[in-house]
């Protein structure tokens, strides 16, 4: 597959600035200590499907147990996990994700972590944003700035530690699974994400130029997303990690071939949580 040269300067152009604020924004926020995980005895998870561990169990839709963020499997670890094993023994987690969501429904999940009086709350949200009908109705940008900054200035008000999770890559998403028959007809008949997935084999110029299109409206959200956290108090966005992260073929779900499976969960609580307020 060969990429045109519109396509190839919108990736390296959004690769860019992604490195630029990562590399120099994103440690703005971090100056104040956080406090000791053994205070905190609320948290909550704030965003979609991937945190609320989706396509991870027999249940099609919701398996929060293997929460990256907030759940309890032992198999995967989570922050919430490692939070009660550095000392927050009271902890209590509230799940407020939404399968399904975008970044206009995050302001109202941030209100709800507000009132639950959660002082450490995870967001991951911008898939949904990008996996639309078309590339023409994948969430603007500038939309997607507005509402993210919303839901930050609702948790920076109440003075919660706010750790920020990128978006994974949906180009290395699609190419994990586009060999198998099986992801081909899981897509095919969930319609799932159409802008990066809909005709799976295809290399012409256009649907290589449509995928192409969408992984560099994730790369913005991404740089978005750094951006808005350095300027947020107690904020900490993962710097990219699992927007990076190589999820192999045992990560993905064998249900959709395109969420994270219960290693994929814990992959992600793994190199998230090695970015956190609380990292060694």
């Amino acid at each position: 597959m060969r990429f045109t040269t519109k396509a190839r300067r919108a990736l390296a152009a959004t690769a860019a600035a992604t490195l630029l604020v990562t590399g120099t924004l994103a440690t703005a926020s971090a100056a104040t200590a956080a406090p000791s995980p053994a205070s905190i005895t609320k948290m909550a998870a704030i965003g979609d499907s991937i945190s609320q561990a989706a396509m991870s169990c027999s249940n099609l839709v919701l398996c929060m147990s293997n929460s990256w963020s907030t759940g309890t499997a032992s198999s995967v670890a989570s922050h919430a996990s490692r939070m009660k094993s550095a000392g927050a023994t009271s902890l209590r987690s509230y799940n407020n994700s939404v399968s399904g969501a975008d970044s206009a429904d995050l302001a109202a999940q941030a209100q709800r972590a507000v009132r639950q009086g959660a002082q450490y709350v995870t967001v991951q949200i911008g898939a949904n944003d990008a996996c639309a009908s078309s590339v023409s109705a994948m969430t603007a940008t500038t939309t997607y700035r507005d509402n993210v900054k919303a839901a930050l200035d609702a948790l920076a008000a109440s003075d919660a530690e706010i750790f920020v999770a990128s978006i994974p890559s949906l180009q290395r998403l699609y190419e994990l699974n586009k060999g198998t028959v099986k992801a081909r007809l899981a897509w095919a008949t969930l319609r799932f994400c159409p802008s990066m997935l809909a005709n799976p084999t295809s290399t012409k110029q256009a649907d290589v130029d449509r995928r192409a299109a969408v992984q560099a409206r994730v790369n913005e959200y991404n740089a978005t997303l750094a951006e808005l956290c350095a300027q947020t108090a107690k904020c900490r966005y993962d710097g990219g990690a699992v927007a990076n992260y190589e999820f192999s073929k045992s990560d993905i779900s064998t249900r959709d071939y395109f969420h994270p499976s219960v290693s994929g969960q814990a992959s992600l609580s793994a190199v998230t949580w090695a970015t956190t307020q609380w990292a060694s």
